[in-house]
């Protein structure tokens, strides 16, 4: 596959994953970045022992795990109180709520997630992640378990 293929089909998979992983669009827009950074970087070497799909997506994993460590060693300051982040108007409120229930999971739990929403496969997630698929089918059930019970509070709620 050439660059520029993988690229327009799955620039908007990977930024995503990113988004739900990151909950910032701009922190996202740049792990897709740099994503495609390390893909463009390694194409040469990729020995097609994978699918191209599992093969970024488990770049994009490895590049949102590598972030957290950077983020812990040097936390990013808080904007200061007055300034918010609008939310995109194309976005609804349920859609606003689910990043919000993705973004209070752990680490890799954000990433099984972001897949699943992505439509890969389990298999190809357990692949990814590194996970057993019986592993990665009970995290995935449960995740969405947590987030049924949210959005039926949010609904109650609201």
């Amino acid at each position: 596959m050439v660059f520029e293929e993988i690229y327009r089909e799955y620039w908007d998979k990977i930024y995503r994953l990113c988004q739900g992983y990151a909950n910032d669009r701009d922190w996202a827009k740049d792990m897709t970045q740099e994503t495609f950074v390390i893909v463009w970087q390694q194409l040469p070497h990729f020995r097609q022992e994978s699918s191209v799909g599992t093969w970024i997506f488990r770049i994009a994993c490895n590049n949102c795990l590598r972030q957290i460590e950077k983020e812990n060693r040097f936390p990013r300051k808080e904007l200061p109180a007055d300034v918010s982040d609008r939310p995109d108007p194309d976005y609804s409120q349920e859609l606003l709520f689910l990043q919000k229930c993705i973004a209070e999971l752990g680490e890799t739990d954000r990433l099984l997630i972001g897949l699943e929403l992505e439509n890969v496969p389990q298999a190809q997630i357990a692949v990814i992640l590194g996970l057993s698929e019986a592993n990665t089918r009970v995290r995935l059930h449960r995740i969405k378990d947590k987030i049924k019970q949210k959005f039926k509070s949010y609904e109650y709620n609201r």
